[in-house]
């Protein structure tokens, strides 16, 4: 069963075995990797020093990668230094972004599936760079890989899924960290290493994996289609396994004792029935 593609917008909330055929589906596809690197956290008032785009596949590997230092033509905060180590000077001479993006747009069109560490982050600066051109990007959502949340459902129990945490736990031949070509690079090394894995084993082994995947509330709730409150009055009733996340406390579940739930829950309306 594949789901809507709509619904793929919020894929915690979605159910194993939709989750399963989207993966298989995506594993079997051509990826366009793609890093940025920026003046801040939010595209409408951050703009992009570095962009880094990867063609990859499993079945024809890496196949072509090209790489730009761009002028912002905005100072980068020093905190942006630090953490990049790209400084104004490396970008001055460096061309503007409206002649960089027009010659990326061909590398990130097309039916390849967009794939990204923290997809939202880099999807939503090249759409804001790309409307301050005039041009329309668009992925649907079935045409999107996320390695985070991918990592969360086969790596459920690791203290972190931090892009440099994962180089270090696969040890990838990755040496600068929070540059864009090296971060694209091991996204995809990353992204192989886990679809490989969807290729390769079986269903029911990939859903046991799913199951221990620590969902949101919110994500909970959608999935047994309720309010949060109420959601989280019926999961602590049926003491399905909990916890707080590390860094603002607030309730996770277990997928598999959240879907287990879903599932009696739908034998008992459609036993009333």
């Amino acid at each position: 069963m594949v789901a809507h593609a709509a619904k793929f917008q919020g894929q915690s909330a979605l159910l194993s075995i939709e989750l399963l055929s989207y993966y298989r589906q995506i594993s079997a596809s051509p990826l366009t990797v793609v890093d940025v690197e920026t003046t801040g956290a939010l595209g409408h008032n951050a703009r992009v020093i570095e962009v880094s785009v990867l063609h990859a596949s499993l079945a024809d590997g890496l196949e072509h990668q090209e790489s730009y230092l761009i002028n912002p033509q905005v100072k980068i905060p020093e905190y942006i230094t630090r953490i990049t180590g790209i400084t104004p000077e490396m970008v001055y001479s460096s061309p503007p972004p409206e002649e960089i993006w027009p010659k990326c747009q061909p590398l990130l069109e097309g039916d390849r599936v967009f794939t990204a560490h923290n997809l939202d982050f880099d999807y939503s600066f090249l759409r804001t760079e790309y409307k301050r051109l005039g041009i329309r990007f668009y992925k649907p959502p079935l045409q999107k890989l996320c390695t985070v949340i991918l990592s969360r459902m086969l790596l459920a129990d690791l203290p972190s899924r931090s892009l440099p945490n994962l180089i270090k736990h696969f040890n990838f031949d990755i040496d600068t960290s929070h540059r864009a070509e090296a971060d694209t690079k091991a996204c995809w090394l990353l992204a192989k290493t886990l679809l490989t894995q969807i290729q390769n084993e079986d269903d029911e082994t990939l859903l046991k994996r799913f199951g221990q995947q620590w969902i949101r509330l919110q994500d909970a709730a959608k999935i047994l289609n309720c309010r949060k409150e109420d959601a989280q009055q019926k999961l602590e009733t049926a003491n399905v396994e909990t916890r707080l996340s590390f860094k603002r406390k607030l309730p996770m579940y277990r997928r598999c004792g959240v879907e287990q739930f879903y599932y009696a829950q739908q034998g008992q309306q459609m036993s009333l029935l």
